[in-house]
């Protein structure tokens, strides 16, 4: 039987992706009592790379803020599998942390980084308002247009 937030995901038609299996010498996640660090996910879907190019140049801030809603999806669809497939044992979303890839001069960050946070309370509602960073580098892995990575307090 479905729990309440995959109930809710079939409510508001998100399907989560596959799991991202790490292209480096790190976990997806690490438990350490009832906080779950979920490492920084970027705009794969289903093992397709999406979302690749720097904001500022070749991405407007729309498409970096659907590359960000894609890296919450996999953040969820990481967490799911740490939690034994049970998201309702997700008690909050502590903070996130967003990097984007972008120019100099660029200053959105914050609304690019706003599809993943958004996401996160369209999905777990109250429990998904956190704590938030919003930075710019110079490059990301693969040259993505943006990561983020998750703090999430578990049952």
């Amino acid at each position: 039987m479905a729990g309440r937030i995959d109930a809710r995901l079939k409510e508001l038609a998100i399907e989560l992706p596959t799991p991202a299996i790490p292209v480096a010498a790190y976990v997806p996640a690490v438990r350490t009592g009832n906080t779950l660090f979920l490492s920084g996910q970027i705009p794969f879907w289903n093992g397709e790379l999406r979302c690749v190019g720097k904001l500022g140049d070749n991405f407007t801030v729309e498409q970096g803020a659907e590359a960000a809603r894609l890296c919450a999806l996999n953040l969820i669809a990481q967490a799911k599998a740490a939690l034994d497939g049970d998201l309702d044992r997700m008690v909050r979303v502590v903070k996130l942390v967003g990097f984007v890839n972008s120019t100099g001069d660029f200053t959105d960050q914050p609304k690019v980084i706003n599809g993943a946070s958004e996401t996160f309370v369209q999905v777990f509602g109250d429990a998904g308002r956190h704590a938030r960073s919003a930075v710019s580098a110079a490059a990301l892995p693969l040259g993505v247009a943006v990561e983020v990575e998750a703090i999430l307090e578990v049952a």
